[in-house]
């Protein structure tokens, strides 16, 4: 089973990801990680005792793509399959979603992300029209080693689309959202931006509050107004739940609908179908997304565990275009089905084997 883009890479000595992995979740779990992924042969080069940008963005990356391992029982095994074979995988992408509203503290929309991404290198490299749930997609692709730097697949969710009632719905649950940045972590993207590296304490001081911003930021969601989300939007019930963690992670494999088959003899719960894009250069497809218990507020105000669906973990294959660069699109199309992995009916309860 060929699971991983490249096989047995070898590390570069001059990437600082385990020390700063070492330093922000200790050195067992930081060589977890750095053993399970692969890592880019170049990158630009700091000033001593600095932390590039491309960097900093790599150790987020890895951080939050472990995250989904940790919430995603068929990810953490797929993982575990590929680290005892010896393979490491190419992390392509990571997707979040969230609403363009009234956040509270929080910017709404893709702004409360973009503060992050800028300074870390990354440009808006499409925009994707959603329109068939009523949302936007941006791709972030890093501006330094597009190729090798995981992108980011932002959606924002437009409630003036959606009913009146919808509308309040909303405005209950994220209206008071909170900030996961402290105004420390704010000088330091700036610092980051203006400067595309940073000492390499103070990017150890930053990491865990960019982890923790993609999160919930707002309180749990009232039983009421979940129900009428759910009743015209999946995304927007998945956001008051699950907020504004990783959706998905995606492993960038070689043969997508080999390990797509490979998967389904293993019992894992897999999407039916691979997603062609219109180009046909790129392929994507899933496992069904995790089934979690997430706590909600009753009518008698208290509280209550549902059976909800979670992240999931993608694959995708992409094909080199014409001029030899790898094609970094996404699809509208292949992103809408993908989304439905995490409707009510998307949801996995399978023990991963």
């Amino acid at each position: 089973m060929r699971v991983a883009h490249r096989s047995k890479p070898e590390l570069v000595p001059e990437l600082h990801i385990t020390p700063l992995l070492s330093a922000v979740v200790g050195g067992a779990r930081a060589s977890r990680i750095v053993a399970s992924l692969v890592w880019p042969s170049v990158l630009p080069v700091g000033t001593s005792g600095h932390v590039t940008r491309a960097e900093v963005a790599l150790a987020l990356a890895a951080l939050l793509f472990e995250d989904v391992q940790r919430r995603v029982p068929m990810a953490r095994a797929y993982v575990e399959d590929a680290v005892r074979a010896g393979l490491r995988l190419c992390f392509d992408h990571g997707a979040l979603r969230t609403v363009a509203a009234e956040c509270g503290a929080l910017p709404g929309g893709a702004a409360a992300f973009v503060r992050i991404l800028e300074p870390l290198g990354y440009g808006r490299a499409a925009v994707y029209d959603l329109s068939n749930l009523k949302m936007t997609g941006f791709a972030y692709r890093h501006v330094d080693c597009p190729e090798d730097v995981p992108q980011y697949f932002v959606s924002e969710l437009h409630p003036e689309r959606f009913s009146a009632e919808f509308q309040g719905a909303v405005e209950r649950v994220v209206g008071a959202s909170r900030d996961p940045l402290s105004a420390a972590s704010k000088a330091s993207l700036v610092r980051l931006r203006e400067r595309a590296e940073l000492p390499e304490p103070e990017a150890i001081a930053l990491l865990p509050e960019l982890v923790a911003a993609f999160d919930r930021q707002h309180d749990a969601v009232r039983v009421r107004d979940y129900e009428l989300l759910l009743s015209e939007s999946a995304e927007m019930a998945w956001i008051a739940t699950e907020g504004n963690a990783f959706n998905h992670a995606t492993d960038r494999v070689e043969d997508v609908f080999a390990v797509a088959d490979t998967q389904r003899r293993l019992g894992r719960p897999m999407k039916e179908a691979v997603e062609v894009s219109r180009n046909g250069r790129v392929m994507q497809t899933a496992f069904r997304a995790a089934e979690v218990q997430q706590l909600m507020v009753d009518d008698a105000g208290h509280l209550i565990a549902r059976a909800v669906p979670g992240s999931f973990h993608e694959f995708i294959t992409r094909h080199r275009m014409e001029d030899g660069h790898l094609d970094l699109s996404f699809d509208s199309g292949n992103a809408q089905a993908i989304f439905r992995m995490t409707a009510a009916g998307g949801a996995a309860t399978a023990t991963p084997r």
